[in-house]
C-alpha cells in the first residue's frame, strides 16, 4: 500500500518549526495540497518556498482560526482532508510552585494548547461533517499521559485536555465518517525551548533520561511526522480515538 495524499486538502498548526515543519514538508512530498500557519512569520518562509501555503495566525485568537480554516476551504474548494493541531508549547515558561503561578501565565498555555486545538476542530468539523470524511490528528505530548518533565502545571494539565477531546470527538465525530487520534511525543530536541530544556537538565539528568528510554536514543522531528502520517492515511482507516506514545519505550 502506498502511503500518498494525492488530492487531499491537509491543514497544519504550528507549521514553522520542529514536528510542524517536518510534518508540512512529508505531506507536501507525499501529494498532499498542505496549508500551515504559525505565529513565527520568518520561520513560515522555508517551507512557504517548497509550495505550502502559510499563513501568520495567532491561534489564541479563535476567530482567527476559525478565519483560517475557512480561508483553506475557500482556496481549496471543500472541506479540509486532514487536521494536524500541532501548535503548542510552554509558551516560554519554566518550572515553579504553584503558588506562584499567575491567571495569564495559566491561561496562555492552556489557550495555546487546548484552546486552539479546540476552535480549529470546532471550525473545521461542519466541512468534514457534510464531506462524510476526515482525519484529525491532534499532538499532545508524553505530558498527556503521565507528569511532564517541563513541571510546567498548565502543561501538562491542557495537554491531558487535548487527550480528552480527542477521545470525545472521536466518538462525536465517528459517525460521519472522521477520526481523530493522538500521537504522543516523548522528549524531542526540536525547537529552541527544548534545546533549553535539555541544555538545563545537565549531564546527569540528560544521561538519566537516556537511560530510561529503551532505545537508548531521543526522539527526531521525523519520527514525529511518521506517526501523524501514519493516522491520517488510508493505512489507519479503522483507527480511532487512539493515542499512539512516540517515546523509544520510555
Amino acid at each position: 500500500m502506498n502511503l500518498r495524499f494525492d488530492g487531499q486538502t491537509i491543514a497544519i498548526s504550528g507549521a514553522a518549526i520542529g514536528f510542524g515543519r517536518e510534518m508540512a514538508m512529508r505531506f507536501q512530498e507525499l501529494g498532499g495540497k498542505v496549508y500551515g500557519c504559525d505565529i513565527q512569520a520568518d520561520a513560515l518562509k522555508e517551507i512557504a518556498a517548497l509550495g505550502v501555503k502559510t499563513a501568520v495566525v495567532d491561534l489564541t485568537d479563535r476567530s482567527a482560526a476559525a478565519a483560517w480554516i475557512r480561508s483553506i476551504e475557500a482556496d481549496s474548494g471543500c472541506a479540509i482532508d486532514v487536521l494536524v493541531n500541532n501548535a503548542g508549547g510552554v509558551a516560554g515558561q519554566a518550572k515553579k510552585p504553584i503558588e506562584q503561578v499567575t491567571d495569564e501565565d495559566w491561561d496562555r498555555i492552556v489557550d495555546i494548547n487546548l484552546g486552539a486545538a479546540f476552535a480549529l476542530c470546532r471550525a473545521a468539523a461542519p466541512a468534514m461533517k457534510a464531506a462524510g470524511k476526515g482525519a484529525i490528528v491532534n499532538i499532545t505530548s508524553g505530558a498527556a499521559l503521565q507528569a511532564s518533565l517541563t513541571g510546567v502545571q498548565a502543561y501538562c494539565s491542557s495537554k491531558h485536555a487535548v487527550l480528552g477531546l480527542t477521545r470525545q470527538l472521536a466518538h462525536e465525530l465517528g459517525p460521519f465518517g472522521i477520526r481523530v487520534n493522538s500521537v504522543a511525543p516523548g522528549f524531542v530536541r526540536s525547537n529552541e525551548a527544548t534545546e533549553r530544556q535539555w541544555e538545563a537538565y545537565g549531564p546527569e539528568k540528560q544521561r538519566a533520561l537516556m537511560e530510561g528510554i529503551a532505545l537508548r536514543r531521543l526522539g527526531k522531528p521525523e519520527d514525529i511526522a511518521k506517526a501523524a502520517l501514519f493516522f491520517a492515511s488510508d493505512m489507519a482507516s479503522f483507527v480511532n480515538g487512539q493515542v499512539l506514545a512516540v517515546d523509544g519505550g520510555k
